[in-house]
């Protein structure tokens, strides 16, 4: 935390004298030796058989873990794979995925993970962009692989998790997954090299691989532990899918920190507390649309019934924290991140401000600058830039987007894309995306102040505010709208309720109330969908219904 941030003292009480176990990991990890499979080997010697992971029937020890990243590894160079190959891997939350992402890690191989939910025109780009030698793909999704373009080149081999429905692509040369055996010496591994290629979602174009080194991934965990307060033997639970940041790097917070890691397959509402209850999971992971969720289940006695000290909630909006901590005894961390930088902003535990960004870490360095890229004075709204100050904490560009990268690291700062403000007290605050900005009749419009705004409304679940084109030139103001379960309400109360709260400019012209909003496997919104959808017969549009605002 900066200086200006107040101190977090919830976990020291009585722990005064203890070492954070993060904190122990980094002078226990020189530079040097910040990639995946020295640290599989130190943490196997320091904790033996405590069990690291848990997913399913499947439970994995240190030890275990380490003597599989090796056998991976040697599956991987029987196969053909080479330091510097890249290994496409679709596959759903199981053991399988770790065990070929650290036999990548071990070897020096480049793990691409793949959205599940891709087809198409989206994964013939993932294929084209980074020309795997091997595509490993569970078998509930080999359909997807015959949705790629006829004239993008498939990976020469194929191995398949599971047994296969039907028949294979013929375009593909699978075998099943091989079982393991003999074990591989780690490679010649730098943490600068890259250990994954993670594809984020293209907003304005092809999505971008972010190419992120094996140090990467060693303080995504530092930091991550830190933020939520992680001690050695915590169990640590996630629902998010392996082929994003988030739970990749929940199972680093595991391995460096001492941990079980339990993954479940996929999140549900009605199951999370029974599931956080029988893993007696002590720290969770929530994104987004999450914890809305969960608050909408009908109340139980097993509310309180689990271990569940903390739980990460960035993206949760602010008028849950305090329902949430209320009925489940959980506070939620406020925190910053991406999948090219780290958890470089973090809230207090419990939060002082819900639903921010909360306090820049120790180790990063922040700017909110203009167009020019000039530093703007605090309470002024401009883009955020990131550098870090450990080398390789964060992504080292985009795979085959050499302009891409420049254009994003210019100046040799991560430029964010993000509209930020940083308060005179050291605290940061998340406006809107920049290319999410709303310009309606010479008027800038912040999408996350009207969707604060709306969503103060008792009745409104969710809410996901976006342009939409104006007949006038620029754009006009959408609001696409989830109601709490048993809620009722017009198009019309949603005008009257932004009236006197926001600028008139500012308020909806369009009103669509959705029975189930477009999400990510993640639970953020999807906004492109709403977008591309345009005017539907369901928008409610107030100029057309004769409604003027009053200013």
């Amino acid at each position: 935390m900066t200086e200006n941030a107040p101190v977090n003292v919830s976990d020291a009480v009585g722990r005064e004298n203890v070492t954070p176990a993060w904190a122990c990991a980094v002078t226990s990890f020189p530079p040097s030796d910040r990639i995946l499979s020295t640290i599989l080997t130190g943490q196997a010697e320091r904790h033996g058989d405590r069990v690291l992971l848990v997913a399913g029937e499947t439970r994995w020890s240190f030890a275990q873990t380490a003597a599989i990243a090796a056998a991976s590894a040697q599956a991987l160079v029987d196969a053909g794979i080479r330091p510097g190959d890249r290994v496409a891997l679709m596959c759903s939350n199981r053991p399988e995925f770790l065990q070929v992402y650290l036999g990548c890690a071990w070897l020096g191989a480049i793990a691409v993970p793949i959205n599940t939910a891709l087809r198409g025109f989206q994964l013939s780009h993932i294929f084209r962009n980074s020309r795997p030698a091997l595509l490993v793909v569970e078998a509930q999704f080999v359909d997807a692989i015959e949705s790629v373009e006829a004239g993008v080149d498939l990976p020469p081999r194929t191995w398949i998790v599971g047994a296969a429905a039907g028949a294979v692509d013929a375009r593909l040369s699978a075998v099943p997954l091989p079982a393991l055996g003999a074990a591989a010496p780690a490679g010649a591994v730098r943490p600068g090299d890259t250990v994954a290629i993670l594809y984020t979602s293209g907003t304005t174009g092809p999505a971008k691989g972010v190419c992120c080194p094996q140090a990467q991934l060693f303080w995504w965990g530092i930091y991550s532990a830190r933020a939520l307060g992680i001690r050695e033997g915590d169990v640590l639970f996630t629902t998010l899918p392996l082929f994003h940041t988030n739970a990749l790097n929940a199972f680093y917070q595991a391995l460096l920190n001492g941990c079980t890691y339990v993954l479940e397959p996929k999140f549900s509402a009605s199951g999370f507390w029974a599931a956080a209850q029988r893993h007696k999971a002590t720290v969770g992971y929530l994104l987004g649309a999450m914890a809305s969720m969960l608050l909408a289940q009908p109340n139980n006695a097993s509310d309180r019934a689990h271990r569940l000290r903390v739980a990460l909630g960035g993206g949760v909006p602010p008028q849950i924290h305090g329902p949430f901590l209320q009925r489940f005894g959980v506070p939620l961390v406020d925190g910053y991140g991406s999948t090219e930088t780290n958890f470089v902003f973090a809230g207090t535990i419990p939060s002082d401000r819900p639903g921010t960004m909360g306090y820049l870490a120790d180790g990063i360095e922040a700017r909110i600058v203009d167009e020019n890229d000039s530093a703007l004075p605090d309470g002024q709204a401009g883009e955020l830039v990131l550098r870090a100050g450990e080398p390789f904490a964060f992504a080292t560009g985009y795979f085959g987007m050499p302009e891409k990268t420049v254009e994003a690291w210019r100046n040799l700062w991560f430029h964010s894309g993000d509209r930020v403000v940083r308060d005179a007290d050291g605290h940061y605050r998340f406006i809107d995306r920049m290319k999410d900005s709303i310009r309606r009749r010479g008027e800038n419009v912040s999408s996350w102040e009207v969707e604060q705004t709306i969503q103060s409304h008792p009745a409104v679940a969710a809410c996901a505010i976006y342009p939409l084109p104006s007949e006038l030139g620029e754009d006009e103001v959408a609001a696409a709208i989830l109601l709490e379960p048993g809620q009722s309400l017009e198009p019309v109360d949603i005008v009257r309720h932004c009236e006197g709260q926001i600028a008139y400019f500012a308020i909806p012209r369009y009103v669509r109330i959705l029975i189930q909003m477009p999400l990510t496997e993640n639970g953020k919104i999807k906004k492109g969908v709403l977008r591309e959808a345009g005017i539907t017969t369901d928008t409610w549009d107030r100029e057309a219904a004769g409604v003027r605002v009053r200013r």
